[in-house]
C-alpha cells in the first residue's frame, strides 16, 4: 500500500495496483446505479414541492419560523389515527413499486393557532381544492379555511397555514391522500425480497424509528404525540396482511379493477408512532397461546424446516418472566414475531408485531450454533422487555432513549437466564455491555447518557443516539442501581412506575422518583444520599471514574479515566466529573461491608492490608468503574492467579484482565504488568476470563500486527493457548464431541479460533481437514455448527481460491441465516495476515483480487444483500491487509453510500470504528482527518461522533505505540 502500513514494498506496490484497477471498477458501477436511479425520477405521481418558507423572499426576517424549527410547537395533539394503506407487490409500468393510502387524524387544539404542522417526508398528495389535505370537524361543524399548504423539506413538515385560527378545546380532522414509492432501503414501509421453491417473491414491511413514520403517512411524529391507531391494509390475494392488533376482519373488495383483500385491524392501544407496523407477506406462522396468543411468522420453508420452533418456545417463558418481574400483565392479546429476509436493525420492538432478521428469530439446530442460540434467546428478550419499558411507557423525547433501550439491554440477561437456566448467562453482560462500553466512554470525545432536548433535535441527531453509550452503559448503569438498592426493591419501584405512567410518557426524572419510594418503603434499606443525587452523577455527565486503593493506608481517590491522558476534555460537567460510587470488595477472598466514596479522596481503615493480604474491589464487577492498586496490591493478586485463580471469582478474573490492560493503554500502569495478568492462563479454563483476555490482547494484535513485534507475540499466545487446546480435545475426545457446558461450548471455539490465528500446526491440519472433506461431499457438512465460523475463516485463510470459490457458492444456495451469515464472514478471511510481508507470490495475489471482488460485490444487492453491506465491508477490514482496501472503498464511496443508505444509518458508526481500528501512525491520522474535511458538504449523519472517537483512539494509539511498541517486545522475547 503506502506509508503508515508495516508490509513489504512489493505487497505494497501490487495493493496499489490492485485497489487502483478495483476502484475505477467501482466508480464505474456507481455512476451505472446514479444513472439507474435518476431515471426514476422523484417517485410515483410526483408534484414539485412549493418553494421552501426558509428560501422564500415573502419568508420575514428574523427569529426562525415555526416551520422551520425540528420540533413541534404543542399547540395541537394527535387524538386517533385511520390509516388505509395499499403496498403493491408487483412493479408499475416505470418499473417501480409504490404503495398508496390515506389518513384522516383527529387531533385535539390546545391553543387558539392558525398553524397545522405535521411530518411528512417523501409522500407524493393528491391535491384537494389546491392543497395538499383537508380539514373538517369531527361533529360537522365548520373549520377554517387553508390559505396555503406546502412541504418543509428541511425539517419533514407537511405545512397548512389556516386563515382563521383553530380554537383550544375543539377537535379537528386532517385528511391526506398519498403515494410512496415502496423501496428497498428498509426505512418506513420497504419492500423485501426473496425466493422460496425457486420463486421469486416480494413483501412489504416496516421500520417507523425513529423517524420514518412520515415517510409512511404524514403524522405527529414525536414520541410524547401517543394515539390510538386505526389500521386497515389492501393487500393481494394469497397474501396475509398484519398489524400491531389482532385481525378484525377481511373482505375481498375490488380496487383500480383488481380484486383484492381488505383486512381491518382492531385499534391499538395509545401508542407512539414509532411503534407502528405493517407487514403483507406470503408468510407461515406457528402458534402457541399461553393467556396471550404468539405466532411466529417466517418463510414458509424456514418454518417447515422447524426453525421456528425454538423462539415460540424461548418467547413464552420469557413473557411469564416479565410479567412477573414487572408485576403488571402483558398489555396485549397477541405477540407476533416476524423474522424477515431484509432488516436493517437486529430487531424492532413494535408493540404487538416485533420484527427480526432472520439470525435474531430463526434457529436450526442442524445448522446454528450454540452462539446463534443465544443470541436468539437474548433478542427476543431486549424486544419483549420493551413491551413494557419503552411501549407501555414511553420516554418524553429522544434524549432520554437510553431509558428505553438501557433498561431492555439490561433485563434481557434476566429474561433469557430464566428462560435458559443452565446458561449462566448473566456474566456475560459484564463482557458484553460493561466493559465493551468501557472502550468508548474513555474517550473524550463519548457523551451523557442523557442530552438536553436541545442537543437532539435533526433526524441524524436521534439516530446518533443509537449507540453502545444508550444501550450498553444505560444497562450498566441500570445494573449497578439495582445491585445497590437490591433486586426486589428495584422491581417493586420499576412496577409502581409502569403502573402511574402506563399508556403515556415520562422522564428519567420520573423513574428516580419511583425508585426512591421503593427504598423509602424499605425500612433496612439505606443510602447516603436520594437516588436522583446519586443517579444523576452517572446519567448527566459522560465516562466513568478510575477508583484508586493504596491498601498501605487505605486512601480510595476517584478521577475521571481517560484511554488518553493527554485528551482535552471540552465538554462542561455540572458534577466535575465526580461520582457517587458504591464500592463492593472483598479480603482474601470474604465479602466485606459496601462502601461509598462520595468524594474525590477518602480513607477506609479497613482496606489496610499487611502480609499475603489481598484486597480486590468492585467484587461480581457491579460498580460501573475500573479500579487500580498499589504496586504491593497488585503483585499480591498476579500472585494469586498464578498459584490460586479460583479463590478469585471468576467474574472477577475477566475483570483484572480488563482493567490492566486498560490502565495500561491510559499509563497508569505498565503495558509489562497487563501482560503479566494472562500468564496464569496456562491454566484457565473457563470462557469469562479467557474472553475477557483475548478482547484485549485484540488490541495488541491490531497495533502491532503489522511490525516485528507480531511473531514473538504470536509465539507467546501460541504458547498459552495450546493447553486449552489441548483441554478441549481430551474433554471432545479429541474434537468428536460436544462440551456439556453452555460456556465451555463457547470457549471450545475460542481455544479453536485463536489456536489456527496462531499457527497451531494440529488446529490448521484439522479445520483445513474438516473443510476438505465438506468440499468433497458439499449435500454432507461434516463441521458441528458451533465450530463452522471458526473452521471456515480458517481453510479460507490458509486454502486458495478453490476453498473461497466453494465457500461463495455455498453462501449463494444456503437457505438458513445463521450459515450464511458465517459463510460471508468467513469469505474475507482469505490469507494468512502478518506473514505477507514474507510470502510473496500467486497465493498475495489471489487473496487481493478475491478482496476487491468481494467488495465491488457489495454494490450488487443481487449478491450481498443491503442489510448485510456494512457488516461485509467490517469483515474485510479485521483482515490485516483487507483493511486498507477497505478503508479505500469507503474512502472512493461515501457519497454513494449516504446516497444509499441516508445519513441516518445505525450501521455506519459501527463500519468506521471497525475500518479504523488499527489506525496508529501519523499518516492515517492525516488520511482520517482528511476524509473529514473532503466529506463534510455531504456530512456523516449518525456516524458522524463515531469519527471524532476514531480520530482521539487514532491519536491515543500513536502515543502508546511509541512508548510501548520496545517494551512489549522485550517482554514477550524474555517469555517465550
Amino acid at each position: 500500500m503506502s506509508k503508515g502500513f508495516y508490509i513489504s514494498r512489493s505487497l505494497g506496490l501490487v495493493g496499489v495496483a490492485l485497489g487502483a484497477a478495483a476502484m475505477a471498477t467501482i466508480m464505474a458501477l456507481s455512476m451505472v446505479y446514479h444513472q439507474e436511479k435518476s431515471r426514476g425520477g422523484g417517485g410515483p405521481g410526483t408534484t414539485p414541492p412549493p418553494p421552501s418558507s426558509s428560501s422564500s423572499p415573502s419568508s420575514p426576517p428574523g427569529p426562525q419560523e415555526p416551520w422551520q424549527r425540528y420540533r413541534l410547537p404543542g399547540s395541537l395533539v394527535p387524538l386517533s389515527y385511520n390509516i388505509t394503506l395499499w403496498p403493491r407487490l408487483e412493479p408499475d409500468q416505470q418499473g417501480l413499486f409504490i404503495f398508496s393510502g390515506h389518513s384522516a387524524v383527529v387531533f385535539l387544539c390546545l391553543q387558539n393557532t392558525d398553524l397545522i404542522l405535521i411530518h411528512s417526508n417523501k409522500l407524493n398528495f393528491t391535491i384537494f381544492q389546491g392543497h395538499w389535505a383537508q380539514l373538517s370537524a369531527p361533529d360537522g361543524a365548520p373549520t377554517p379555511h387553508i390559505q396555503r399548504s406546502w412541504w418543509e423539506e428541511a425539517t419533514q413538515y407537511l405545512v397548512l397555514q389556516l386563515r382563521d385560527p383553530l380554537l383550544a378545546g375543539r377537535k379537528y380532522v386532517l385528511q391526506t391522500e398519498f403515494r410512496g414509492e415502496l423501496a428497498d432501503d428498509l426505512e418506513g414501509l420497504y419492500r423485501s425480497q426473496y425466493t422460496e421453491d425457486g420463486v421469486h417473491k416480494v413483501l412489504a414491511a416496516s421500520q417507523m424509528q425513529a423517524t420514518y413514520a412520515r415517510k409512511v403517512f404524514p403524522c405527529f411524529d414525536e414520541p410524547v404525540m401517543k394515539a390510538v391507531f386505526n389500521v386497515t391494509l389492501i393487500h393481494e390475494p394469497g397474501t396475509v396482511a398484519l398489524s400491531n392488533s389482532q385481525e378484525r376482519e377481511f373482505v375481498v373488495i375490488v380496487m383500480d379493477g383488481l380484486s383484492v383483500r381488505k383486512t381491518t385491524f382492531d385499534p391499538t392501544e395509545r401508542m407512539s408512532t414509532y411503534l407502528l407496523a405493517f407487514l403483507v407477506c406470503s408468510f407461515s406462522f406457528i402458534q402457541q397461546d399461553a393467556g396471550v396468543t404468539i405466532r411466529i411468522w417466517a418463510r414458509r420453508d424456514a418454518l417447515w424446516a422447524g426453525q421456528g420452533h425454538y423462539a415460540l418456545n424461548v418467547t413464552g417463558r420469557i413473557l411469564e418472566f416479565y410479567q412477573q418481574y414487572y408485576n403488571t400483565s402483558y398489555p396485549l392479546s397477541k405477540s407476533d414475531q416476524v423474522a424477515l429476509p431484509d432488516f436493517h436493525a437486529g430487531a424492532m420492538e413494535n408493540w404487538g408485531l416485533v420484527t427480526y432478521r432472520e439470525t435474531a428469530l430463526l434457529f436450526d439446530p442442524a445448522h446454528s450454533s450454540t452462539s446463534s442460540r443465544q443470541r436468539i434467546a437474548t433478542v427476543i428478550a431486549h424486544e419483549l422487555a420493551h413491551m413494557w419499558f419503552g411501549n407501555l411507557v414511553t420516554m418524553k423525547w429522544w434524549n432520554d432513549l437510553w431509558l428505553n433501550e438501557g433498561f431492555a439491554s439490561y433485563v434481557e440477561y434476566l429474561g433469557a437466564d430464566h428462560a435458559e437456566r443452565s446458561w449462566d448467562i448473566k456474566q456475560h453482560m459484564v463482557l458484553y455491555e460493561v466493559q465493551r462500553v468501557f472502550q468508548v466512554d474513555a474517550l473524550s470525545s463519548s457523551h451523557p447518557l442523557s442530552h438536553s432536548e436541545e442537543q437532539v433535535q435533526r433526524p441524524e441527531q436521534i439516530n446518533q443516539m443509537f449507540n453502545s453509550i444508550s444501550y450498553s452503559k444505560g444497562a450498566a448503569v441500570l445494573r449497578m442501581l439495582s445491585e445497590f438498592l437490591t433486586e426486589p426493591v428495584f422491581a417493586k419501584g420499576l412496577s409502581s412506575y409502569l403502573r402511574r405512567f402506563a399508556f403515556s410518557n415520562t422522564e428519567c426524572r420520573d423513574l428516580w422518583e419511583h425508585l426512591q419510594q421503593a427504598v423509602d418503603d424499605t425500612p433496612s434499606m439505606q443510602l447516603p444520599r436520594p437516588v436522583h443525587d446519586i443517579m444523576d452523577r452517572w446519567i448527566l455527565q459522560m465516562g466513568f471514574p478510575l477508583v484508586s486503593i493504596n491498601t498501605s493506608s487505605g486512601r480510595i481517590s476517584q478521577q475521571h479515566f481517560l484511554l488518553d491522558p493527554g485528551a482535552v476534555v471540552d465538554r462542561p460537567s455540572p458534577f466535575n466529573y465526580t461520582w457517587m460510587v458504591p464500592v463492593q470488595w472483598m479480603k482474601n477472598g470474604v465479602e466485606q461491608q459496601p462502601l461509598w466514596l462520595l468524594e474525590e479522596t477518602d480513607v477506609y481503615p479497613s482496606m489496610r492490608t499487611s502480609g499475603q493480604d489481598w484486597v480486590l474491589v468492585n467484587s461480581n464487577v457491579s460498580g460501573y468503574f475500573r479500579v487500580n492498586y498499589d504496586l504491593d496490591n497488585w503483585e499480591r493478586l498476579l500472585t494469586l492467579l498464578q498459584t490460586d485463580h479460583q479463590a478469585v471469582p471468576v467474574i472477577n478474573r475477566a475483570q483484572i484482565l480488563d482493567d490492566a490492560f486498560n490502565l495500561a493503554r491510559a499509563g497508569v500502569v505498565g503495558s509489562t504488568l497487563a501482560l503479566r495478568t494472562t500468564l496464569y492462563l496456562r491454566h484457565e479454563t473457563h470462557f469469562v476470563p479467557w474472553e475477557a483476555a483475548l478482547n484485549n490482547l485484540r488490541y495488541y494484535t491490531l497495533m502491532l500486527e503489522r511490525s516485528e513485534v507480531q511473531g514473538a507475540l504470536q509465539a507467546y499466545l501460541r504458547q498459552q493457548i495450546q493447553p486449552l487446546f489441548h483441554h478441549f480435545q481430551v474433554l471432545t475426545s479429541n474434537w468428536t464431541q460436544v462440551p456439556a457446558g453452555h460456556n465451555d461450548q463457547y470457549n471450545q471455539v475460542n481455544a479453536l479460533d485463536v489456536a489456527c490465528r496462531v499457527g497451531v500446526a494440529r488446529c490448521r491440519s484439522l479445520t483445513s481437514r474438516w473443510f476438505r472433506l465438506w468440499m468433497e461431499n458439499p449435500e454432507q457438512n461434516p463441521i458441528h455448527p458451533n465450530l463452522r465460523r471458526t473452521v471456515y475463516c480458517s481453510a479460507i485463510a490458509t486454502g486458495g481460491q478453490d476453498e473461497w470459490d466453494f465457500a461463495w457458492k455455498m453462501f449463494q444456495n444456503v437457505t438458513v441465516a445463521t450459515e450464511a451469515a458465517s459463510l460471508r464472514s468467513a469469505l474475507a478471511c482469505t490469507k494468512e495476515p502478518w506473514l505477507l510481508n514474507r510470502k510473496w507470490g500467486l497465493h498475495v495475489v489471489t487473496c487481493c483480487f478475491l478482496w476487491t471482488r468481494y467488495l465491488q460485490w457489495t454494490l450488487d444487492r443481487t449478491r450481498i444483500r443491503k442489510q448485510d453491506v456494512a457488516s461485509s465491508i467490517q469483515a474485510v477490514a479485521r483482515n490485516v491487509v483487507g483493511a486498507p482496501l477497505a478503508w479505500s472503498f469507503i474512502r472512493a464511496n461515501w457519497e454513494h453510500m449516504v446516497q444509499t443508505y441516508g445519513q441516518g444509518s445505525f450501521s455506519f458508526s459501527k463500519l468506521i470504528t471497525e475500518i479504523t481500528a488499527r489506525f496508529s501512525t501519523e499518516f492515517e491520522l492525516q488520511q482520517l482527518q482528511q476524509f473529514k474535511l473532503a466529506n463534510q458538504h455531504l456530512g456523516f449523519g449518525s456516524s458522524g461522533l463515531a469519527l471524532d472517537q476514531a480520530l482521539e483512539r487514532t491519536t491515543a494509539n500513536i502515543r502508546w505505540m511509541k512508548e510501548n511498541r520496545e517494551k512489549v517486545l522485550t517482554w514477550l522475547s524474555h517469555c517465550t
